[in-house]
């Protein structure tokens, strides 16, 4: 039985929003009323993904229109602003929206960090990851300290935030996913929840052994969570047909650069996700399969996690319940579009992982709100 299921929220969403076509328009109550609907049908909250649009911005906006059920991830990078403004930014969060935030680490690309101005190879940063989480997480459990360190020297930090006790005991809990020695490492020492994206079982196994192994070794145990798109249909035809039909509306100039954008990518996830299409685009979705269900083609149209889960409610559920046996205890699923797709899952999928809606007057989206 799975801990906890969360949805996925991106401002730039619709039925294939990789092509202008199947794009909604950004509109921030049709965001606010999809974060109200995540909240009823019983997810525990969604991850809000790094865009177009900044994150902290759209949390702040989803959680003053949610109640404190509704918990946002947001997904930060390490590193682009002072950890001690980035602890300030999570208490005052946590303050004015009841407690509730959590952050997934995205580590990101040498080559997209030098945009910002952080010029760090692949190992480096990890290390400065794991040295500037290490920081922001004293700082949120309301810690006052001097650091040195190999990245980062702090005298009296957190001395300002006083005033902004701690909400959420411990400080603000971490989620990452990391495939490569230097991020499995990291996690090991740092994090709370480790976020993988889909794999076959036998492989995602294998890392999974050595992601505990690791934890061990520095006396610690860590929740698993996996990232997975779900294509959810009565049938199994039906489902396959709805991913023949992105392969169809996806045009050339997206592919090319979709694939061509692999060039930069020093991620070592990013490369496991690669090797599962191998870069080429198939007539039919199906040639792609490379487990009962399990899709990689998503990877084809946008960055991030690329592996669905194709099938009938069954199916579907089956291979989730698989996942369950190698210890994955958290669920982070999407569909397209998110706003239909939150309700076809949670009305198929959910319960069948012991997912429940809240009952009314327990905290979920009121209409009106």
């Amino acid at each position: 039985m799975a801990a906890e299921v969360l949805w996925y929220i991106i401002p730039r969403e619709g039925h294939y929003p990789w092509e202008p076509a199947g794009r909604r328009p950004v509109d921030l109550r049709y965001l606010q009323q999809l974060a109200g609907s995540v909240e009823r049908l019983g997810y525990t909250g969604a991850l809000l993904a790094t865009d177009l649009y900044d994150v902290w911005t759209l949390g702040s906006a989803l959680a003053a229109a949610t109640t404190p059920a509704f918990k946002p991830l947001l997904a930060v990078h390490p590193g682009l602003v002072s950890p001690t403004l980035l602890a300030k930014m999570a208490l005052s969060f946590d303050h004015l929206h009841g407690g509730r935030l959590r952050f997934n680490v995205v580590n990101g690309s040498t080559a997209q960090l030098r945009e910002y101005g952080l010029d760090v190879e692949h190992d480096d940063r990890y290390r400065l990851s794991g040295e500037y989480w290490s920081i922001v997480k004293r700082l949120t459990a309301g810690e006052v300290f001097d650091h040195k360190g190999e990245f980062y020297e702090l005298r009296n930090a957190g001395a300002s935030l006083r005033e902004l006790a701690p909400v959420q005991p411990g400080g603000i809990p971490l989620w990452f996913g990391g495939s490569s020695a230097a991020g499995i490492e990291m996690a090991a020492q740092h994090v709370d929840v480790y976020l993988t994206w889909g794999e076959p079982p036998h492989l995602l196994k294998e890392k999974l052994d050595l992601v505990r192994e690791r934890a061990a070794a520095h006396g610690r145990t860590l929740r698993i969570g996996l990232r997975l798109h779900l294509i959810v249909r009565d049938t199994e035809d039906e489902a396959w047909a709805a991913a023949d039909r992105l392969l169809d509306v996806t045009s050339e100039a997206t592919y090319a650069r979709q694939l061509g954008g692999a060039k930069g990518e020093d991620g070592v996830g990013w490369q496991r996700q690669f090797r599962q299409h191998g870069g080429r685009v198939p007539a039919r979705a199906r040639e792609l399969e490379t487990h009962p269900n399990l899709w990689p083609g998503m990877g084809l149209f946008r960055p991030g996690p690329g592996t669905a889960v194709v099938g009938s409610t069954a199916q579907v559920v089956e291979r989730l319940q698989e996942f369950e046996a190698l210890g994955v205890d958290t669920f982070i699923l999407s569909g397209n579009p998110l706003l239909e797709e939150a309700h076809r899952v949670a009305e198929t999928v959910l319960p069948a992982l012991g997912i429940k809606r809240p009952s009314a007057g327990a905290g979920g989206w009121q209409a009106g709100r």
